[in-house]
């Protein structure tokens, strides 16, 4: 597994499984367990007890985390999946994606 290919704030796509084609935002990264929470994707119903904060109680909706393996960098100006490449850029070593060239980082 490639270091660092996905962080938190990046857009990302789901390449397969139930969600496939799906676009959020990376909420966390949890590289030892190759996982991230994405918002609005993996959506399971959790029960929730009634407390002052939630006086009804019932379902809610919550993101559970996906495999790394199945997300893939989000590309705005192509409107697809872009793998990454790593460049030099003044000194430091950027992310950028390799269908548009647009710098992630």
């Amino acid at each position: 597994m490639s270091i660092a290919r996905i962080k938190k704030n990046d857009t990302v796509i789901v390449i397969t499984g139930a969600d496939k084609g799906k676009t959020g935002k990376v909420l966390s990264v949890s590289p030892s367990k190759g996982t991230a929470l994405v918002e609005g994707v993996r959506l399971v119903k959790k029960a929730v007890r009634r407390d002052e904060r939630n006086p009804q109680g019932g379902f809610v909706d919550r993101e559970m985390p996906i495999e790394l393996s199945k997300l893939m960098p989000y590309d705005a100006d192509k409107k697809r999946g872009s793998r990454i490449a790593r460049t030099e850029n003044n000194g430091k070593t950027v992310r950028v994606l390799k269908t548009s060239g647009k710098v992630m980082d």
